[in-house]
C-alpha cells in the first residue's frame, strides 16, 4: 500500500504532473487499484436549497449578486421539497445528496434550523449528506455532526498564491480556518478546486500542496474544469483541455492515495472516452443530475449508460465510513449561540471583477 504523504513539495508534484501521459497514468491507475475498487464511483446529487444573492465577488460564480448573470434566485427550499428531492436521486442511483446554499457564512436562526432538519431527513434515507454553506464555527459545525451530517464541502479554490486573483471578499485562512472546525467533529471534509480559472500549472501544484498538507488530508477532493458563465469576469476564458483535466485526476489520486476524487463541473465539455480516462487516473466520484448548482450537467441517464459501457458501478453509501447517527434537535447537546464571527475581508480590487460589477450596473 502506497502510504499517505503530507510533505509534498510544488516541485514534487509538478514533477508527477508532467510526467509522460502514459507513466502518469499507469502510476495513478497502480495507487488507484490499491487503495479503492477501481469498478466502483460514487453517484452524487447536488442540490441548490438557495440559489443567488451571494454577496461575495468570486470571479468564477454566476450566484454573486453583484455581477449580472441568467440565474434566477429562490430563496431557501423547504424540508419536504429536499426530501422529495433526495428521493428522487436515490431511486436514480445516488448514494450521496450535496447541498449548497449561496451564503458567505452560516449565520443562527430559523434559516440554519431548517437545514438542519434538511440533513436529519436524508440522513434517515440512509444517504450520505454533504453540505456546502460557507464559513462555519466549531459550533455549527457540531450541530451539523448531530444531525447526521456525513461530510462538509469547502473548496480552497486555487493555490493562495493565485487566489487573491480571484475572490478579494475572503481570505484563503478563512478557509483553511472552516475545515478546522469541520476537522473537530465527526463529520469528513471535502475540499478541492477548480482549473482552469487563469493559472499556471504552479498554482494548481500549490493548491495540492496545500489540500495534502492536512493532516488528515480530505476524504474528498473535488475538481472542477471552470464552466464559464456569461456575465461573470471570467466570461471569456476559454475551457481547458480533457488532457489537463486528466492530468490533474491523476495528479491528485498520486498525491492523495485514500481520497475520494470527484470529477465534477465541466463533465458536459468531456467525451466519454475522456471521462473513462480520468476514472482509469483515479476519479471515483461523479455528479449526476442535469444541473450543477446552477452550470449544465450530463442527464443522469446519459451517465448510467456510460457506467454500462465501461462496466463501472454505483457506489454504495457509507463504504468508506460508517453511516453517522442522528440525534433529533430536541435532545441536542449544542445550542444556537447567535455568533458573530469576525470573517475577514481582505479588501483589495481584482479589476476583472470591479469591471464584471460596473457592467452589471449596466
Amino acid at each position: 500500500m502506497t502510504q499517505t504523504k503530507h510533505t509534498w513539495t510544488k516541485e514534487e508534484i509538478l514533477a508527477i504532473y508532467n510526467k509522460p501521459m502514459m507513466e502518469l497514468l499507469y502510476d495513478a491507475a497502480t495507487i488507484h487499484r490499491e487503495h479503492h475498487n477501481p469498478n466502483q464511483v460514487q453517484v452524487s446529487t447536488l442540490l441548490s436549497i438557495k440559489t443567488g444573492g451571494c454577496p461575495e465577488d468570486c470571479g468564477y460564480c454566476p450566484q454573486a449578486a453583484r455581477y449580472h448573470t441568467d440565474i434566477e434566485g429562490n430563496e431557501l427550499m423547504s424540508v419536504q421539497q429536499v426530501k422529495a428531492q433526495a428521493l428522487r436521486a436515490k431511486s436514480s442511483g445516488s448514494s450521496r445528496v450535496c447541498m449548497g446554499a449561496a451564503w458567505r457564512n452560516v449565520k443562527d436562526g430559523p434559516e440554519f434550523d431548517n437545514v438542519l432538519e434538511m440533513v436529519r431527513t436524508i440522513n434517515k434515507l440512509d444517504m450520505e449528506v454533504c453540505c456546502t454553506l460557507g464559513m462555519i464555527t466549531e459550533n455549527q459545525a457540531q450541530r451539523l455532526a448531530e444531525a447526521g451530517l456525513y461530510a462538509y464541502n469547502h473548496n480552497l479554490d486555487t493555490s493562495e498564491d493565485y487566489y487573491k486573483d480571484v475572490i478579494s471578499t475572503r481570505a484563503y485562512q478563512d478557509r483553511l480556518d472552516t475545515i478546522g472546525n469541520v476537522r473537530k467533529t465527526n463529520i469528513t471534509v471535502c475540499s478541492g478546486g477548480i482549473i482552469g480559472m487563469g493559472e499556471a500549472v504552479e498554482d494548481r501544484a500549490g493548491m495540492l500542496v496545500a489540500l495534502a498538507s492536512l493532516s488528515p488530508q480530505p476524504e474528498s477532493v473535488p475538481i472542477n474544469a471552470l464552466v464559464a458563465v456569461e456575465g461573470t469576469p471570467m466570461e471569456e476564458i476559454e475551457p481547458i483541455s480533457i488532457w489537463e483535466m486528466i492530468r490533474m485526476v491523476a495528479t491528485t489520486r498520486i498525491v492523495m492515495p485514500n481520497t475520494q476524487v470527484r470529477l465534477s463541473a465541466g463533465r458536459t465539455e468531456m467525451s466519454r472516452e475522456g471521462q473513462a480516462m480520468c476514472f482509469f487516473a483515479g476519479a471515483n466520484s461523479i455528479f449526476a443530475g442535469d444541473k450543477l448548482l446552477t452550470t449544465p450537467n450530463p442527464d443522469v441517464n446519459e451517465d448510467m449508460k456510460m457506467f454500462k459501457l465501461l462496466g463501472l458501478q454505483p457506489m454504495k453509501p457509507f463504504v468508506k465510513k460508517e453511516q453517522p447517527e442522528t440525534v433529533e434537535a430536541q435532545y441536542s447537546k449544542y445550542a444556537a449561540q447567535g455568533e458573530k464571527p469576525k470573517w475577514s475581508r481582505p479588501g483589495h480590487k481584482i479589476e476583472r471583477n470591479e469591471e464584471a460589477r460596473e457592467k452589471a450596473k449596466v
